[in-house]
C-alpha cells in the first residue's frame, strides 16, 4: 500500500487473497457489524485483527 498521508484521503487497503483452508474464519469476520467512520462506510465497529497469515509458494 501506499500510505500518501495519515487522513481518510490518503490512507488506504487492499482486500485480496485466496483462503486455501479456515473458510469459518472468513465467515466469522463477515459477520461482523460494521457502520460509518470518517467518509468511509461498512466498517467493523470492532477490530478485526488477523493474528497469523502465511504465504504458500507455488
Amino acid at each position: 500500500l501506499n500510505h500518501t498521508a495519515p487522513n481518510a484521503q490518503g490512507w488506504g487497503y487492499a482486500v485480496f487473497g485466496k483462503v486455501t483452508d479456515g473458510m469459518e474464519v472468513v465467515d466469522a469476520i463477515r459477520k461482523v457489524k460494521t457502520g460509518n467512520a470518517g467518509f468511509h462506510q461498512d466498517v467493523p465497529t470492532e477490530d478485526v485483527v488477523i493474528e497469523k497469515a502465511t504465504v504458500l509458494e507455488e
